[in-house]
C-alpha cells in the first residue's frame, strides 16, 4: 500500500513525506503521526497543520474532521514537546 491510499492522504501529502524521507506506511506508521508531521515540517515550507491532522487520521483510521474535534489540544503539544527537545 502507498501512503497515499491512506485515508485522507493523496498524492501531495505523499510526496511532502517522502521529501522528509518518509516513503512507506510502515514508516509513517513507525514514526507516529506528530514525529513525522515535524519531521517534513524540517522540510517542506508552508506546512499546515492540516497535514497533521490527516496523518493522525490515516494512522487511526478517522476522518481528519474527528481529529481536530477530539485531539487537536494534545498533538498540538506533542508538535511542540518535540520540537522544543529536537527529537525527530
Amino acid at each position: 500500500m502507498d501512503i497515499h491510499e491512506l485515508p485522507n492522504l493523496g498524492p501531495k501529502s505523499q510526496q511532502m513525506l517522502a521529501e522528509a524521507g518518509i516513503h512507506s506506511v510502515e514508516q509513517l506508521r513507525q514514526l507516529g503521526a506528530v514525529r513525522a508531521f515535524v519531521q517534513t515540517k524540517q522540510t517542506t515550507q508552508n506546512i499546515s497543520l492540516n497535514l497533521l491532522w490527516a496523518l493522525e487520521g490515516a494512522l487511526s483510521d478517522r476522518h481528519w474532521q474527528e481529529v481536530v474535534k477530539h485531539d487537536r489540544l494534545s498533538l498540538l503539544l506533542q508538535v511542540e514537546d518535540i520540537e522544543k527537545m529536537g527529537i525527530f
